[in-house]
């Protein structure tokens, strides 16, 4: 039969080891109430790890209340979500999948509807339904999109609390009961906020060249790395491009990278895009795998374990990825939504004997027995067994 595929071989992270290399990556619900997970964040997210992923991630989770998009965001700001945390980190851990947390602030591109209504901007009119719309907050004083409200500009000091929120953050998440933690450096979120030159326009210690720009986002990281242990991986996910028109480019994804790993970053997931415009995902050509030359340069560049994410769809395109060195993870969204049991498919379709042991044994037992009843009844089996007569 040949070696298992690499996509199924287990993957040591630092402390952990995942039992394949299929990753659930972050999908926003809009379904939280008061920032907490519901019954949906336990069925949508219990679903992938019955269905085979090696790393389950939660939606990105907002470190504070005001670093939400949207009142159905996720977060992790009150010490009375980690036990609504608990129950998901439990199910998931108990069914084989790692659970994994992102944390993020949407910064300027918060206070807004959810992605149906193209992200539009809380006004009066939401208020007199409930959703009073607040104030985001931003590197300058820069909105995100024509006609959207400009955000706050952080002073120095802001920005300090803001650090701080995020190890806040990052202890909860350890008290939830998570094993990986991702910063949340991309889509034009607040980190991203900092980095690039389109949204960052300050003169002081935080902005200016690559290194002031980096600032906000180094220390970001040292904070949740000293709150994170070092037996549990930490992740940051980035936008390698900033997109059209963008100023953040591969060369400074690289230098980032090589800082991050200086600070005990992990794995580095390259993602790509949105700085600019409403949405939070990539303004660069779709087409299959089209972010992954950005895992393979990190990976080759900064000496880091690398996840490829973007249009990755099918089990030999995958394999194919980690058989040319140019990532260590494969992370899915909407693929997984429309097949919550893509690892099992992708499993028999690379030959793996036994996939359908990624499944509960509540499953796999039938599964497996009707795999056997179509042996038997197979009109080659069928035809020997009349042959031997």
């Amino acid at each position: 039969m040949g070696d298992t595929p690499l996509l199924f071989t287990p993957l040591r992270l630092a402390g952990l080891t995942a039992r394949n290399r299929v990753v659930v990556s972050p999908m926003c619900q809009y379904s939280s109430e008061r920032g907490g997970p519901t019954d949906w964040h336990l069925v949508h997210l219990g679903k992938f790890a019955l269905g085979g992923a090696g790393i389950v991630f939660c939606e990105e989770t907002a470190v504070e209340e005001r670093a939400r998009k949207t009142y159905g965001c996720a977060g992790i700001y009150d010490d009375r979500h980690i036990s609504m945390y608990r129950r998901i980190t439990d199910f998931l851990r108990n069914h084989g999948s790692i659970p994994a947390m992102q944390l993020g602030h949407s910064g300027r591109k918060a206070s807004c509807g959810p992605p149906w209504t193209n992200f539009t901007p809380l006004t009066t009119k939401d208020a007199k339904e409930g959703r009073v719309p607040w104030h985001g907050v931003s590197a300058s004083a820069i909105p995100p999109r024509e006609g959207a409200p400009a955000p706050v500009e952080l002073s120095t000091a802001e920005i300090k609390m803001v650090v701080a929120r995020w190890r806040e953050a990052a202890l909860r998440t350890l008290e939830a009961g998570f094993d990986i933690l991702e910063i949340h450096g991309a889509h034009g979120y607040l980190v991203h906020q900092f980095l690039s030159p389109l949204a960052n326009r300050r003169t002081d210690a935080y902005g200016g060249d690559l290194a002031g720009r980096m600032r906000f986002a180094l220390e970001v990281t040292e904070a949740v790395r000293a709150a994170w242990p070092r037996g549990k991986p930490l992740f940051f996910r980035v936008s390698a491009v900033d997109g059209d028109g963008g100023a953040w480019g591969m060369d400074d994804t690289v230098v980032l990278a090589r800082e991050l790993r200086t600070r005990g970053v992990d794995v580095v997931t390259c993602s790509s895009g949105g700085i600019s415009g409403p949405l939070n995902m990539a303004i660069v050509p779709r087409v299959p795998g089209y972010q992954v030359l950005y895992a393979e340069r990190v990976r080759r560049e900064a000496g880091l374990m690398t996840c490829a994410v973007g249009l990755i769809t099918e089990a030999r395109q995958a394999e194919d990825v980690l058989q040319r060195g140019q990532a260590d993870l494969i992370a899915l969204a909407r693929e997984l939504l429309y097949n919550p049991n893509w690892p099992v498919h992708a499993a028999r379709e690379l030959g793996v004997p036994d996939y359908l042991d990624l499944l509960p044994p509540a499953y796999a037992w039938w599964l497996k027995r009707r795999e056997k009843i179509r042996e038997i009844s197979s009109p080659a089996a069928v035809g020997a067994a009349s042959d031997k007569r």
